[in-house]
């Protein structure tokens, strides 16, 4: 019986020695030579692996000032500098216009407008001559009869200023009446040579002559500039020196260089026919004005 014990005893303990045998081979092999490490876990190496993220820098408050410049306020309008103490309307009121801004022939300029719009004193003065009958023919082109039916003021400043091509002088526009900036002297029209062309405005500055001297009334001084500041710039820009001065270097009555010869009267010449005022009488009259 104690060899059969013992026999027992010792299979017993073989098998308990395999049993523990295979519990350590299994902890540092694993099954069929896996590895028993966990797959999560990083292997050890001599240099650590650092994987780093560089963060993007925001702007700085200088930096979104330079982008987005602050908001300023409306820009305060000043007034343009006082130039004279004269105030000045554009001739022709109410109306597109447009103009020549070059010498042509005289210096004047025509300005383009409407049938029938209004020309109107650029200054306050005093009415110096007025033509309401259109004598002009075109078989004789007489030089004092080229602007048809105008209307001429003497300026507070002095400077004569002349309307033609009128299709109709304004009621009351006489020689001797005073008028202001920007009252009707007539409408806009074709009278004169300007019969065969659109209707228009000839505008010309010049100084207080005698009827006799009808070239100087008919534009001495460029009026463009002037007219241009009227209309879009400064309405106290003035001709008055400008005129002044011209009229100190040529005198008061130059003579004529100008489209000055009328043609020669054919003897089958006949009168243009005539049409709406043109059967009243009409005189260019001068009325009493100061001089420059």
């Amino acid at each position: 019986m104690e060899i059969m014990r013992s026999g027992h005893v010792g299979r017993w303990a073989a098998i308990a020695g395999a049993l523990l045998l295979t519990g350590a081979c299994t902890q540092a092999t694993g099954l069929a030579g896996v590895s028993a490490q966990s797959p999560s876990t990083a292997p050890a190496t001599g240099t650590p692996q650092v994987t780093a993220t560089i963060p993007t820098p925001s702007p700085s408050v200088e930096h979104q000032a330079a982008e987005q410049p602050p908001e300023g306020e409306d820009p305060v309008k000043v007034p343009p500098p006082k130039l004279s103490k004269y105030t000045y309307t554009f001739p022709v009121k109410g109306c597109q216009t447009t103009y020549q801004r070059k010498l042509l022939v005289l210096p004047k300029t025509t300005i383009w407008a409407g049938q029938g719009c209004a020309f109107v004193a650029p200054i306050g003065g005093v009415v110096d001559e007025v033509n309401v009958k259109n004598k002009w023919r075109p078989s004789t082109d007489a030089g004092a009869d080229r602007e048809g039916r105008f209307v001429t003021i003497i300026g507070d400043d002095g400077v004569r200023y002349l309307g033609g091509h009128l299709d109709s002088v304004a009621d009351g526009v006489k020689p001797g009446v005073r008028v202001t900036a920007g009252q009707l002297l007539g409408r806009v029209g074709r009278s004169g040579n300007a019969r065969d062309t659109g209707p228009n405005l000839y505008f010309a500055i010049s100084w207080k002559t005698g009827p006799s001297f009808w070239w100087v009334r008919r534009g001495m001084v460029e009026p463009w500039d002037y007219l241009d500041a009227w209309q879009s710039g400064n309405r106290t820009l003035s001709p008055r020196e400008e005129t002044l001065a011209l009229r100190g270097k040529l005198g008061e009555t130059p003579r004529c260089t100008v489209q000055c010869s009328s043609k020669k009267v054919a003897n089958d010449d006949r009168p243009e026919p005539q049409t709406g005022d043109d059967d009243t009488p009409g005189v260019v009259t001068i009325g009493p004005s100061p001089t420059p």
